[in-house]
Order: structure tokens, then sequence, then C-alpha cells
């Protein structure tokens, strides 16, 4: 499947002038996605039909994206079979794939992505840090605790976090404390 991995590949999904973080899950060689209803990504994604999955390895954007807009000279204009389509500027690869809704609810909307170009713009060597992966999850659980300020999400925040102290570095320990200002 290319750059995917079978499990939940974490990305920085763009749209139209649109990122934040992803999940693509991919099982037996399909790639599906869960957006919540009502998010831009979401709304792009019924207007427009695609998306781009990015491959970032800054924990800032990550932190960055899920709780704000990011500036539009930060993405780049790709044609692909023939549509317009919006990817960060500074990454190490993208994947493009158009967008198929599977099922709509109330709160969620399922859809199949289908790959249609990818591209590694840079190799770059990543070493498993646990601080950067505890941003990744600290992030998911800070955009429910902002919802719905539940002891149990804030007890795992403070549990990635220390994970974050522990063993991240300046970029891994900035995006915590951005992620902080968010969430006080």
């Amino acid at each position: 499947m290319g750059l995917l991995r079978s499990g939940i590949n974490e990305v920085i999904a763009t749209t139209e002038y649109n990122a934040a973080p992803m999940g693509i899950i991919v099982r037996e060689g399909v790639a599906r996605m869960v957006l919540f209803s009502g998010s831009h990504t979401a709304a792009n994604i019924e207007k427009n039909g695609w998306l781009v999955a990015n491959f970032v390895h800054d924990p800032v954007l990550y932190v960055k994206t899920a709780f704000d807009d990011i500036p539009k000279e930060d993405f780049t204009e790709e044609t692909i079979n023939g549509k317009k389509m919006y990817r960060l500027t500074d990454t190490d690869a993208w994947a493009a794939f158009t967008a198929t809704i599977d099922k709509q609810t109330t709160e969620a909307l399922m859809i199949t992505v289908t790959l249609q170009k990818e591209i590694i713009e840079r190799v770059a060597l990543h070493p498993v840090n646990r601080g950067f992966n505890s941003i990744i999850d600290i992030t998911v659980h800070a955009t429910r605790y902002r919802v719905d300020h539940s002891p149990e999400l804030k007890a795992q925040i403070e549990y990635h976090a220390a994970i974050v102290r522990k063993c991240g570095g300046k970029r891994e320990l900035a995006a915590l404390a951005l992620l902080m200002q968010y969430i006080s």
C-alpha cells in the first residue's frame, strides 16, 4: 500500500487550505477514515472528494494543526488527475487520495480513501522517540478533553505529559507547552 502500513497511520491530512492530524486506518489493504461531522476536513471532503496525507515528523505542527489554522502559504497546490489538491509545503512525503463517503451520521463521516499519487520529498531517519509518540496520544486526548473536560482524559494527558518531559527533545517539549496553552 505504499507509504501507508497496516494499522492506524497518523498523518496530517490536508484538504482545501485546511490541515488536521488524522488517523488513516488500513485493514486488509483498504484505507478508511472516520471524521467528526461538522469539522472543516469533513466539510471539504464532502464538497471536493479528496484529501492529502502528509507524513511529517514535527510534533509542534501536529499540535498546532489540531487546534488552529495554519497560513495558506504553508500549502502547495498539486494537480492530481485533473483535480487541484493541497499538501503541506514542508513535508517528508505525501499521498493524494480520492475520498468516498461510506456512511454518514450526525456525529461522524466514514470514508474510504483511494490512492492517486504519492511522493517522497526527502528521506530522513526518525528513530523511535517515546516523547514524540506521546505527543500524538496527548493531542488526541486533548482535542476530546476540550469538549468534555473528563477526569479520565485529564489523567491520560498528565500521563503522556510525563513521558514527553522524560523522553522528548526540544520540539516535543515545545509541542507540550503549546498543547497545555490550548487546553488551559
